[in-house]
């Protein structure tokens, strides 16, 4: 304090008799610290206000940026989940062009859930000429038949339930055999045929049109598996259906001539 009182006497009476220019400039010099101290918690106060709100700023503009990423990618799955679709249905318009019968353009509402039946709920019905028996098929193949039909829906039975069988016949050489569903999605069992019967692994079986239930020359599937037991006198067939059957959600409702004639 007597330190602080010597100063100022000294200031004063530079200021009256301006006679100690050498010892203000030196006093000046040492009294910078006093007054940068004495500054100090006003600029500590505001460098912490600074850099506080800066702080929140920042966790604010994070949290804003990873709401929008996610949305983003949100928005990035959907569009990869629309080009996926428009790749399928561009598939399934193509092969209108190498149909000869009219076709319906049918997309799924439901499927069926119970386990054991493999039944599909479409969104057409009567009023759009659905008819009980009309083929069901994508871009790759046969799929099933329609087996209800009410004023704006259909219910369709896939060619892998148990209860579903169809004539079929190899597309290499016209051996006719019968195809039976066999409750999975991912074969077909091949009755009744015999042991030295010419059919291999890899062949395509087509729907033979007898029984005028399903137009002749659709894909139905492709043998995976044969077995032959001496003591038997007919081969374990197992064929893989063309037709994605739990992948498809926009299916063809085949109208023909033949198919109307069905009983």
């Amino acid at each position: 304090m007597l330190a602080i009182f010597v100063i100022l006497a000294l200031i004063t009476a530079d200021l009256r008799y301006q006679r100690l220019e050498t010892t203000r400039s030196v006093l000046d010099t040492l009294g910078t610290p006093i007054f940068w101290l004495a500054d100090l918690p006003l600029r500590l106060r505001d460098w912490s206000e600074e850099h506080v709100q800066s702080r929140t700023e920042m966790l604010e503009e994070n949290e804003r940026l990873a709401r929008e990423n996610l949305i983003l990618q949100g928005r990035s799955q959907q569009m990869a989940a629309l080009q996926a679709e428009n790749v399928r249905l561009r598939a399934l318009l193509n092969s209108t062009a190498m149909l000869r019968d009219d076709v319906l353009v049918a997309e799924l509402m439901g499927v069926s859930p119970d386990p054991v039946r493999h039944q599909l709920v479409l969104n057409k019905g009567e009023l759009d000429g659905v008819f009980v028996g009309q083929p069901l098929i994508n871009a790759d193949g046969l799929m099933g038949q329609i087996v209800e039909v009410s004023a704006t829906t259909s219910r369709a039975l896939l060619i892998t339930d148990a209860t579903h069988s169809i004539p079929v016949q190899v597309n290499r050489n016209g051996v006719r055999a019968i195809a039976e569903g066999t409750g999975s999605l991912g074969a077909l069992e091949i009755r009744h045929v015999s042991a030295t019967t010419d059919i291999q692994v890899g062949d395509l079986l087509v729907t033979s049109g007898l029984g005028q239930r399903f137009p002749g020359g659709y894909p139905v599937a492709v043998v995976t598996e044969i077995e032959h037991d001496p003591g038997k006198m007919f081969a374990r067939v197992v064929a893989r259906p063309s037709a994605a059957l739990d992948r498809s959600r926009h299916v063809l409702l085949v109208f023909s001539t033949q198919a109307h004639q069905e009983p």
